[in-house]
């Protein structure tokens, strides 16, 4: 299942920008698990959006996680609005796009 998470900042951006390191390293174990497709923040910087591919019979469990593992999440700097996803059209070229690496 895909899924989209829009972060909205809860708190001014000069006290978020501390935080990115953190929020930026735990995505890309994120990706390295094949569970972020791709990732950045609003224009405006106001927040930020992850697109995700996360297990058909875990997903609510598996967004959960993602969410409340996230520095910003853990810090109170932000939070998740999480959208499971199901696409109708491009969904084979994402699939083939994002296909597990053997």
């Amino acid at each position: 299942m895909y899924a989209i998470a829009i972060i909205r900042y809860r708190r001014p951006l000069d006290e978020v920008l501390p935080a990115v390191d953190a929020h930026r390293a735990y995505l890309k174990g994120l990706i390295e698990q094949g569970l972020v497709l791709a990732s950045g923040p609003l224009d405006p910087r106001y927040g930020g959006a992850l697109l995700l591919r996360v297990p058909d019979e875990a997903a609510g469990a598996t967004l959960d996680r993602i969410r409340d593992g996230d520095p910003f999440t853990e810090k109170g700097l932000a939070q998740y609005e999480l959208l499971p996803w199901a696409p109708v059209f491009g969904k084979e070229e994402l699939d083939r796009a994002f296909a597990p690496k053997p």
